[in-house]
């Protein structure tokens, strides 16, 4: 049967774009003072390499492979390959960078050590490509693309072939965009080639020119010449590579250096009964202009290339093209950068194929842009990457360039370094568990990423986590009761412990009735139900009958009930409790600001809320203050207005509550509190029965020792969703690392 015209007949609303995507990164480690190669191990922060599903070593030690999961979309696919980049960059030693080319700085053979993997097996091949080889070679680096036809896009087409065997139609499918991949693979060695140079002492002959693409050409990744696979047929294609392990042309069927392999199996004849699944597109250079190496505009092209692959008809003589082919690719990959196409390129007919996808599935404006991005290339070849590469070329050399753009990003890596890069639109504590799951190896999926619910597991162990640390570990109940502030009183109080006298209201009414009993009392009035300190209004002298009102509003805002309790004089701190033992404290210090006796309070607000610490919706590690409702009274209860300009030195307290959340300023004091707090903390938290949870206490006197008959401190409020970030990067104190400790609880076996 023949899958020519199978495109052509489809019906336009077939599900074209439906596929899957990975990509594979490797990259160089450089030390910064030498630029040269480095020396040191693979990073052991980066967890056991043997398991490792993002983060491994490819060749040598210091050669990082950085490796996706299968996406549903490219972009999904470029956001994770740029959140492992930055994983990756902040675990390397600060003294080391990620070189940004495919060539190598200047190096030898002796500065590449063979990556120490357990396996022996793996060990012995790495040193089967270097007596083949070289290890010169083997310092190159690229991207590979994993692509597979989505499910729904195969099923159509196959119902519609003619074809009995879905595994005979998906391995002649594959094979086939396979076959036109070699014959118009030149295309992308023109627009994506970036290796224009090799430094000093990588050739035995030096370049007296730069070309667009060594990597690509007949200096890069090729088998010897008695190495001759064909692809006429599956069967054809499996015998040749077999033959070539079985007389020791190859040690292993992965030696088989294809710029397009076929996958889904270990070995190659089980394709016959289980079907190829996927295909690996491997004669990516680095692309230096961009931190992840490649971007989205060229994933998105190569997809639309590849989707064309199908629409071309197949060759009757495919080896004979394929060696064709491979002759143009060779000698436009040793082009000059700014060589335009030999005129024997068939240019025109890989064009028409994209152009006629478009036409035919009518899609988006966006693919319709790439084509004619390509065809100004084409006229324009100072456009490509190796033409864009040739500005920087000093004497032959793109070390400068390299050490340049490496150091940059790796800055880059380190810029809001709380935040994971491409997750920042998720609350912090998430994105920060993330980037812990990520460096030790743990495979994830984030199920739901507006309720920050994630899927988290190694071999068959699972976990599910929402804000990162909400687990199983907890019983249901426990969350709800530490929600309800009423209950969370009774429980402690009935275990002996501090908790403040109060009462609750369900309607506004009942609570102003309640002012003649607390008039003259300090007070505090919060919803019954909250979180992150929304609707608390803290009085520390008697309040008055309007303010008082007011603070009702406020607190019904949030909602139907509402607590008033007699404010608690003293300090307050948060203690952090994980599985029984308290692994930090924090004082938090209300949102403020310190007068110059230049700028009015409002302005000084805003001089504040300029720290790049400060952002919204907990993604940043302090948050933006506010001059709402809540600020403006406490201004008016102190005698000011936004608009007063500030003594010089005088301290104004915008809140009174001190939550982070609500602009305070955070402060650790881990190693300074008393140990009798933290266990006093921890216990009230086993009562409560939480597994991780946060302990607001009141504590008058931190010198006083806490004991069970004196505690010497209050408790104020348990936090069921405690925000962890704010232990770790605090403005003020070394800080807590708290959600790699969520982890390693909840996998010991990564420890």
């Amino acid at each position: 049967m023949t899958l020519n015209q199978l495109l052509q007949n489809a019906p336009k609303n077939l599900p074209i774009l439906q596929a899957t995507f990975g990509l594979e990164r490797e990259s160089l480690r450089i030390n910064k003072s030498t630029h040269k190669v480095a020396q040191t191990p693979h990073p052991k922060v980066l967890g056991n390499r043997s398991f490792h599903p993002y983060i491994q070593t490819d060749y040598s030690e210091p050669q990082l492979e950085l490796i996706t999961p299968v996406a549903s979309s490219t972009s999904e696919a470029l956001r994770f390959l740029g959140a492992i980049t930055d994983v990756a960059g902040r675990s390397i030693s600060k003294d080391e960078y990620l070189w940004p080319l495919s060539m190598p700085p200047r190096i030898t053979e002796n500065e590449i050590g063979i990556a120490k993997l357990d396996s022996q097996y793996e060990r012995n091949y790495r040193k089967h490509l270097a007596e083949t080889y070289g290890k010169l070679l083997q310092s190159m680096s690229g991207i590979h693309y994993n692509m597979e036809l989505g499910k729904d896009l195969v099923q159509s087409l196959y119902q519609q072939s003619g074809y009995r065997s879905m595994v005979d139609f998906r391995n002649d499918l594959h094979l086939k965009l396979a076959q036109n991949f070699l014959r118009f693979r030149w295309l992308l060695t023109f627009l994506y080639g970036a290796s224009p140079i090799a430094e000093q002492g990588f050739l035995e002959t030096p370049l007296t020119k730069p070309v667009r693409s060594l990597r690509n050409s007949s200096y890069g990744y090729v088998n010897h010449d008695e190495v001759r696979i064909s692809y006429d047929s599956l069967e054809h294609y499996i015998s040749d590579i077999e033959a070539c392990v079985s007389d020791g042309r190859l040690i292993a069927e992965k030696e088989f250096y294809s710029p397009v392999r076929l996958r889904g199996s270990k070995r190659n004849r089980d394709y016959l009964t289980n079907g190829v699944t996927y295909l690996e597109f491997r004669c990516f250079d680095l692309n230096p202009f961009d931190n992840k190496g490649i971007t989205q505009e060229t994933v998105d092209t190569v997809h639309l290339f590849a989707l064309s692959l199908l629409w071309l008809d197949s060759s009757s003589a495919i080896d004979q093209e394929i060696a064709k082919a491979q002759k143009l690719n060779d000698a436009i990959a040793l082009a000059h950068p700014l060589d335009k196409l030999p005129d024997e390129a068939p240019v025109k007919d890989i064009l028409d194929a994209m152009q006629a996808v478009i036409n035919h599935f009518d899609l988006p404006n966006y693919y319709q842009n790439l084509v004619d991005k390509i065809v100004e290339q084409i006229a324009q070849p100072n456009l490509t990457l190796s033409g864009q590469l040739v500005d920087y070329l000093e004497d032959l050399s793109l070390e400068n360039f390299g050490q340049e753009k490496g150091q940059g990003y790796q800055d880059y890596a380190w810029q809001a370094h709380y935040a994971l890069k491409g997750y920042e639109t998720m609350e912090l504590s998430t994105q920060m568990l993330l980037f812990d799951v990520i460096q030790k190896g743990l495979n994830f999926e984030i199920m739901d990423e507006s309720d920050q619910f994630l899927k988290i597991w190694h071999g068959n162990h699972i976990e599910y986590v929402k804000n990162a640390n909400m687990t199983a570990r907890d019983n249901y109940v426990i969350p709800l009761a530490m929600e309800n502030k009423i209950v969370t009183k009774k429980i402690l109080s009935e275990a002996g412990f501090p908790v403040p006298a109060g009462s609750e209201f369900d309607n506004k009414d009942a609570a102003l009735r309640y002012f003649s009993q607390i008039k003259d009392k300090p007070i505090v009035v919060k919803p019954k139900s909250t979180n992150f300190g929304l609707g608390i209004s803290i009085f520390k002298d008697s309040v008055s009958l309007e303010d008082y009102e007011k603070a009702l509003d406020i607190a019904f805002s949030e909602d139907n009930s509402v607590l008033v309790e007699v404010f608690i004089a003293g300090t307050e701190y948060r203690f952090f409790v994980l599985d029984g033992v308290c692994e930090a404290v924090l004082l938090r210090v209300a949102a403020n600001v310190v007068g110059d006796g230049k700028h009015s309070i409002r302005q000084l607000v805003a001089i504040k809320n300029s720290n790049p610490l400060r952002g919204r919706d907990h993604r940043s590690p302090l948050e933006i203050i506010d001059l709402g409702d809540i600020e403006l009274l406490m201004l008016q209860q102190q005698g000011y207005s936004p608009d007063d300009i500030l003594p010089d030195g005088i301290k104004v307290n915008l809140r009174e509550n001190s939550n982070i959340s609500t602009g305070g300023d955070s402060i650790d004091v881990t190693s300074s509190m008393d140990a009798s707090f933290k266990q006093l903390a921890a216990d009230m938290a086993k009562t409560m029965g939480a597994w991780a949870c946060g302990v607001d206490l009141i504590i008058p006197d931190k010198n006083h020792i806490s004991s069970k008959e004196n505690p010497g401190a209050t408790c104020i409020e348990l936090n069921f969703n405690p925000c962890m970030y704010m232990h770790t990067y605090c403005q003020e104190g070394e800080g807590q690392a708290l959600t790699i400790k969520v982890l390693e609880k909840l996998f010991p076996e990564i420890v």
